[in-house]
């Protein structure tokens, strides 16, 4: 009967870790203003929303450095980032790994665009996407696309690594067109 009760109470022990790590902070809302931030990215630099006005970010959360979803999401935004910068589109990665394993990841797969460590994971909490498991935190594969006036455009929260960098182009395409209709077909 004792390691019935035991059984019973690692069970619910277990259940509630889960659900505590499962919770996310609240996603921010499309439409309005995005969570700012000011983060160091591989080479130490600052970067804070602000400086990306009057263009589209691409912030995309990932889990780790040098890990095979993370690396062919990052490798995918690489091959495409000439067609996303075209589009007037800035790609920023942010995980809770440091600056130092950002800049090994980054020069190991000459990846162009920044990496922002996030290390207390407060950013990745803002946007909703902070992991907690208690011992690690990590960020969850989920993409913000921010306009060019601040605010979030689009969301991704369940992301296929392989193919979510054509997605951006796919709906930035959409978004560009649109903004240069006239006022009568909007």
């Amino acid at each position: 009967m004792k390691w019935l009760a035991i059984f019973a109470a690692l069970i619910i022990f277990a259940a509630l870790f889960v659900a505590r790590a499962a919770r996310a902070g609240d996603l921010p809302e499309l439409g309005k203003p995005a969570p700012e931030f000011i983060l160091p990215d591989q080479h130490g630099h600052q970067h804070a929303l602000q400086d990306y006005r009057g263009k589209y970010l691409v912030l995309y959360f990932y889990p780790k450095d040098d890990t095979p979803g993370c690396t062919q999401e990052a490798c995918a935004f690489r091959d495409d980032l000439h067609q996303l910068t075209e589009m007037g589109a800035q790609v920023i990665g942010i995980s809770v790994d440091d600056s130092d394993s950002h800049a090994k990841f980054a020069e190991k797969y000459h990846l162009p665009f920044p990496l922002l460590a996030d290390k207390s994971g407060a950013v990745a909490d803002s946007y909703g996407a902070l992991l907690n498991l208690g011992i690690m935190k990590l960020a969850r594969r989920f993409t913000f696309m921010i306009d060019p006036q601040g605010n979030i455009c689009r969301e991704y929260l369940s992301v296929e690594t392989s193919r979510h960098s054509k997605e951006i182009i796919a709906d930035l395409k959409k978004l560009t067109a649109m903004e240069h209709q006239s006022p009568m077909m909007k």
